[in-house]
C-alpha cells in the first residue's frame, strides 16, 4: 500500500459516487466538500489485502479504479469463498464507521487498484460538528441493524 495525494478532479470523481452512498446522499454540496478534507487515498498491488474477515472495522472505502474481491470463511478452518467482485465506484466497509464491528468478509485487490478511505475517527469528528447529520446516520444504522437481524 502507498498513500498517494487526490488531484481536485480524482476528488471530483470522489464527490459524484458519495452522493450515490446512502449514508452521504443527504449532505449539501458544501457538507460532501467538507468530508472530503477526511478522505485518504491509497494505491495497492495486485494480491494486497484490504482487511481480513475478524479484523476491527476502521475505516469505509471507495474504490476510485482497479478490482477486488471480497471473501468470506463460513467455518474457522473452511476455505473462503468469493460473495463478491468490486470495481471503480463501488464501496465497502461502512459499517465500520458507525461501529467499529468486526469485519464479515475478507478484502483483497485482483488487479492494481486505488482506493479512498474515510477513518472513523475522521467520521466521527465530522458527525461531531455535524449533528443534524449525525442523527440521520443513527437512523440509517438503526434500521440497518434491524434489517440484518431479519436475515
Amino acid at each position: 500500500m502507498v498513500k498517494l495525494k487526490p488531484s481536485s478532479d480524482d476528488l471530483t470523481v470522489l464527490s459524484r459516487l458519495l452522493r450515490k452512498v446512502e449514508f452521504f446522499s443527504a449532505l449539501s454540496v458544501a457538507q460532501i466538500d467538507n468530508v472530503l478534507r477526511f478522505i485518504l487515498f491509497y494505491g495497492y498491488k495486485k494480491g494486497e489485502t484490504i482487511f481480513k474477515q475478524g479484523e476491527l472495522g476502521d475505516a469505509f472505502y471507495v474504490v476510485y479504479d482497479g478490482q477486488l474481491e471480497v471473501s468470506m470463511k463460513k467455518w474457522l478452518l473452511g476455505f473462503p469463498h468469493k460473495l463478491a467482485v468490486l470495481k471503480a465506484g463501488d464501496c465497502f466497509g461502512e459499517m465500520a464507521l458507525l461501529d467499529g464491528s468486526a469485519r464479515t468478509a475478507t478484502v483483497r485487490t485482483t488487479a492494481p487498484s486505488r482506493l479512498f478511505a474515510l477513518t472513523r475517527s475522521d467520521f466521527d469528528f465530522f458527525l461531531g460538528e455535524n449533528p443534524v447529520f449525525a442523527e440521520e446516520i443513527k437512523r440509517i444504522a438503526e434500521r440497518r441493524k434491524f434489517e440484518d437481524r431479519g436475515r
